[in-house]
């Protein structure tokens, strides 16, 4: 896109913000649920369950909005690459905030028995649909309005989204925690802030209905390059499709590992009180989030792919250091484990949503990028929390755990540089790798 083509800058920078306020409500409404599952939920939705099983039951419906987010992916890409972005981010913010108002007003086990648990799994795969569309169409908005010279920098503003949502969960949550006693956080506080989503969810609805669409979508549909099969096209290309999925699966599974599984393991030990290891993850976000426009910034100098294999070493050879920290270090070490995987993600994040994106050709950029960043988080953030739990359960100590970032690591390595990102500032339907079908 030559500078003349490109959207004026303030409306680009609007596009970039409203992605983030919308990616981090998202955000919030997903890992609220991962808070409350680490603490309440294994005895309200769980009682049958001893302790020791009761905590991997209710983290195994947190791995569940994974699982359901490359379906959302794959629905909300394919209706983004055929009908527009802006339409698939609204949807999505909807079925993510109805699912988290009626978490909160759902019963639990001791009123409606197994039927709780049931409606749990089915609105935390609600809230996977929305966030599995969510992504894809944020960061394709920004990157698709951005000046050319700021593509990685305005599609890394959503990414932000994810530890500020953190951010925002744990404060909340940090909150209630201080202000009600135990009994009353099990019995009522913790629906608090599930409730409260309504009302940021009326926000950011507000903000993503006035949005434009985004410029090279409506270059595509202008020139009929609209594909009749954007999902099929992308699972016909494994050679992209498979990298791209796998360069996430470290920063994902150590970002659960950190937010979810810590938060138990820690609390479980007696290592830190559940109120300090909130105010540690929340300042751990807020590094994270610091650091993914640094990433973005450095990888505009040095290059996408540079930038994230530095970041994912440094996650990779800090997996051993990470648990000799928290088990050893008292709350310092819990702190510094913490503050480097969280900068460590963040700079991998900077550029990573770039990167993705434009892998795939902008007649399935939706659809390919939202189902490889799903993909990517299955196989590390879903599986990681429960992985987690079970190793450590089995052999007493962290040790197997670092083993298993150290591969996830491996894998996110060989994917970052095996994955071929032609599509820069790509305004044609090129084949991936059947010809454009038209609409």
């Amino acid at each position: 896109m030559s500078e003349s083509a490109a959207p004026p800058r303030p409306a680009a920078r609007r596009v970039a913000l409203a992605g983030l306020i919308g990616t981090t409500i998202e955000w919030y409404d997903f890992f609220i649920y991962g808070t409350a599952a680490a603490l309440v939920f294994g005895p309200q939705f769980f009682p049958g369950a001893s302790p020791v099983a009761g905590t991997p039951a209710a983290l195994s419906t947190f791995a569940i909005g994974f699982v359901a987010r490359p379906v959302g992916g794959a629905l909300m890409g394919h209706w983004g690459d055929r009908i527009g972005r802006r339409s698939m981010l609204v949807l999505s913010l909807l079925v993510m905030g109805v699912g988290t108002l009626l978490i909160g007003l759902l019963p639990t086990y001791a009123t409606i028995g197994v039927a709780a648990p049931i409606l749990l799994v089915v609105l935390r795969f609600a809230q996977g649909l929305g966030v599995g569309g969510e992504w894809g169409g944020a960061t394709l908005l920004a990157l698709e309005h951005a000046p050319p010279s700021r593509r990685t920098l305005y599609s890394a503003l959503p990414q932000v989204g994810l530890p500020l949502g953190v951010v925002l969960a744990g404060l909340v949550f940090l909150v209630l925690r201080l202000s009600v006693d135990e009994a009353a956080f099990a019995a009522w506080g913790w629906r608090i802030p599930f409730l409260l989503s309504a009302l940021l969810v009326v926000f950011g609805l507000v903000l993503r209905l006035r949005l434009d669409e985004s410029p090279e979508f409506e270059r595509a549909r202008a020139q009929r390059e609209v594909r009749r099969s954007p999902l099929r096209d992308v699972l016909r290309a494994p050679r992209t499709l498979l990298p791209a999925s796998g360069v996430n699966i470290l920063a994902s599974g150590l970002g659960n590992v950190l937010l979810v599984f810590t938060l138990s393991y820690v609390a479980a030990r007696g290592l830190v009180g559940a109120s300090t290891m909130l105010a540690i993850t929340t300042v751990t976000a807020l590094v994270w989030a610091a650091a993914i426009p640094v990433g973005a910034l450095l990888a505009q100098r040095f290059g996408r792919r540079a930038v994230i294999t530095a970041s994912l070493v440094v996650l990779t050879l800090w997996a051993f250091p990470y648990f000799w920290l928290v088990d050893g270090g008292g709350t310092a070490g819990v702190l510094v484990a913490c503050l480097v995987a969280g900068a460590g993600i963040g700079m991998t994040s900077g550029p990573y949503g770039a990167f993705i994106a434009e892998a795939f050709p902008t007649a399935v950029r939706y659809s390919g990028a939202s189902v490889s960043y799903a993909l990517g988080s299955v196989l590390g953030g879903a599986l990681a929390p429960i992985v987690a739990t079970v190793l450590v359960a089995a052999t007493g100590s962290a040790t197997a755990l670092s083993a298993y970032l150290v591969l996830l690591g491996l894998v996110s390595l060989a994917a970052a540089r095996a994955l071929r990102t032609p599509h820069a500032a790509d305004h044609t339907a090129a084949p991936v790798p059947a010809a454009a079908e038209p609409a």
